[in-house]
């Protein structure tokens, strides 16, 4: 049981580790035995090698030894023909000797490199050094002429002990050689060993080679190429949209992808339902639609598919119309061009858009706007339109009758205009005559008695009030029709603050108040009507002054902003109440009519302001103080047009736009 166990450990380690790890192990495994057995050839071919050479070096050695106990055998001969016969032919065996000799001892020398066999040639060279030593005394006894000939004994004594040492040369290198043989058969039998061994280790290498490229085909087999092969199953499954086959859980790349192709494949069917679902809401929802006419057409124009709204709008059922050009719908007057224009449109922008008459089946009309949308597909092939038509017809009668009512109201008001224009004319002439007479009685009122100097005051104050009320008629209709008279220039706004205070002091003194006038920026100019501006301004601080009741103060100021002067009255009273703000700019609209019927007032004020203002291409408003109320307005700055708010920003960064001197 633990042996299963541990193999089925190994089994999931195995699938578990990731695809390089397990192309470099199915790789590395026969490229390793591979090494391992070239490695353990080499060692083996050493191994006979060094066995080889140590068996030419012990023929070597045998070689040697013999060649330099013949040669010095040889040179003994020569010298004993030499020293008999007196002739020097018989030297050039010992000249050979003594020339090779040494190289041949040095060679043994190198060669030689067992302990015992280095003995025996010491032992040798020894030898052959007191050999070579005799025969060149004999050599020389025999070839000294002023030596006696007859001096035998010396001779024999030399030729003797010779003779000996070449006797002991020949036992020492029969020893030598036996020893050498030997360490021939000892090297010989290594040889063989190791031949034996070279091919038991290509025998184990071939096999664990085998061994090894089949364990990498298995490893191979079962961790990657059976699982593609699922994979490739599972991958044409996906395409035929059926439920893929469960694979293992490894969690190296393959497994990693079949999870994914999984959770694909349950996204694919999870999305391929809604789909169909949305498909089949789509059909029915074009299918059921009755206020739309949807409908699709080929690439020539041909009604290819027809829903309810399209019945219901045009008449013709699917039955009657599909397989017609559209053209049908439109009247005879554009059935030759529109419909071509449309298609030529769409197929160019993508999308048309048109408004027009079209025809029922009955022959009627209607006016209906018309979307056509190309229809492409992924490859951007045309494949059809879609038309989408609606019946607009009462939409065009509720406009066309707007219209009307908007021309009519346009004409009602310009004759309200003129009837004001011609009226406040009419009551002027009237008017200035009975404040002509009233002047000429306040001349000599003191000849009348109190009561009539109190009916000609009545008479003068009321003349004055119908008189402003008849000016800011004439004012409000002239600029209405457009006939204002506004003479544009610039205008030095600090000057003429300066100058409105001096006229509107004793207004606000009258009424008890203190009047200040803040300091204005030396560049604001502005481009305006000068008459008019000031009259604005006594407008507004009129106002602050009467129905200020519970402040003490009025304050009159003026400041750039980008592009524009703007102008401010300000009290400290107790303001207006939000609910109020809409109607102050209405014209006779007077605010808390109970409260201030005892201020005089005609409620044109603040209208003639705000037009006045706008005719000026400026804009006034009002603004909550705290306490009070303050009203402002805005003209444009004289070079307003010659420069940019934007660019000025932009180059001045952190500084506010001021109008240029003039």
């Amino acid at each position: 049981m633990t042996t299963a166990r541990r193999a089925r450990s190994l089994t999931r380690f195995w699938s578990d580790r990731p695809l390089a790890f397990k192309g470099l192990v199915v790789v590395a495994l026969p490229l390793a035995v591979l090494l391992v057995a070239l490695v353990s050839l080499y060692l083996a071919s050493m191994a006979e090698a060094r066995a080889e050479a140590d068996v030419r070096r012990a023929f070597a050695i045998q070689r040697d030894a013999y060649q330099a106990h013949a040669m010095l055998a040889e040179a003994a001969a020569g010298v004993r023909g030499y020293v008999l016969t007196g002739e020097e032919r018989f030297l050039q065996s010992y000249a050979q000797a003594e020339a090779q000799l040494p190289r041949i001892m040095d060679r043994l020398d190198t060669t030689i490199r067992d302990p015992i066999v280095r003995s025996q040639f010491e032992e040798l060279r020894r030898l052959s050094v007191r050999k070579r030593d005799g025969l060149a005394q004999i050599v020389l006894l025999v070839s000294d002429a002023a030596a006696p000939r007859t001096d035998d004994d010396a001779l024999t004594a030399a030729l003797t002990a010779n003779k000996l040492v070449l006797d002991r040369m020949r036992q020492q290198i029969e020893d030598l050689q036996q020893r050498e043989s030997v360490l021939l058969n000892q090297r010989m039998s290594r040889v063989e060993a190791v031949r034996d061994r070279f091919l038991a280790v290509t025998a184990v290498s071939a096999v664990v080679g085998v061994l090894g490229s089949l364990a990498a085909v298995y490893l191979f087999s079962t961790g990657i190429v059976r699982r593609v092969r699922m994979l490739e199953r599972n991958a044409g499954k996906l395409a035929r949209a059926e439920p893929l086959a469960d694979l293992p859980g490894e969690a190296d790349e393959l497994g990693r992808l079949a999870r994914r192709l999984t959770r694909a494949s349950a996204l694919l069917r999870a999305r391929e339902h809604a789909l169909r679902e949305s498909e089949e809401r789509f059909r029915l929802v074009v299918e059921q639609v009755r206020d739309y006419g949807i409908f699709a057409l080929d690439i020539d124009g041909t009604v290819a598919s027809w829903n309810l709204g399209a019945e219901r709008i045009k008449g013709w059922t699917s039955t009657e119309i599909l397989g017609q050009h559209f053209s049908r719908f439109y009247p005879p007057e554009t059935r030759d061009d529109v419909p071509q224009k449309m298609l030529a449109q769409a197929r160019q922008a993508g999308t048309a858009e048109d408004e027009g008459w079209r025809l029922r089946k009955d022959g009627s009309r209607f006016w209906a706007n018309v979307v056509i949308t190309a229809l492409r597909d992924g490859e951007g092939n045309l494949r059809g339109f879609a038309k989408v038509t609606r019946d607009i017809s009462e939409r065009r009668r509720s406009e066309e009758a707007l219209r009307l009512a908007r021309e009519e109201a346009i004409a009602a008001n310009l004759a309200k205009s003129a009837f004001l224009s011609r009226t406040s004319h009419e009551l002027r002439t009237p008017m200035s005559a009975i404040l002509g007479f009233g002047q000429l009685l306040e001349l000599d009122e003191e000849q009348f008695a109190e009561q009539h100097r109190s009916a000609i005051g009545q008479i003068m104050k009321a003349g004055r009030h119908l008189l402003a009320l008849i000016n800011d008629l004439l004012d409000i209709s002239s600029i209405e029709a457009g006939g204002a008279e506004l003479a544009l220039e610039p205008i030095e706004m600090g000057a003429l603050l300066e100058e409105v205070y001096g006229l509107a002091a004793p207004i606000v003194a009258a009424a008890g108040l203190r009047f200040d006038l803040a300091p204005c920026d030396q560049l604001a100019t502005a481009l305006a009507d000068r008459r008019r501006v000031i009259q604005v301004i006594l407008n507004l601080v009129a106002n602050a002054a009467k129905y200020h009741r519970t402040g003490t103060r009025v304050r009159l100021s003026c400041r750039t902003i980008a592009g524009a002067v703007r102008v401010e009255v300000e009290d400290d009273g107790a303001g207006i109440r939000p609910s109020a703000v809409p109607r102050l700019f209405t014209a006779f609209d007077r605010l808390d009519q109970e409260d201030r019927a005892r201020v005089e007032g005609t409620g044109l004020g603040l209208a003639l302001s705000k037009s006045l203002v706008e005719s000026m291409n400026g804009a006034i408003g009002h603004e909550a103080a705290k306490p009070g109320a303050r009203f402002w307005f805005t003209l444009p700055c004289a070079d307003a047009t010659a420069r940019d708010p934007a660019t000025d920003a932009a180059k001045f960064p952190g500084e506010p736009f001021a109008c240029p001197q003039t």
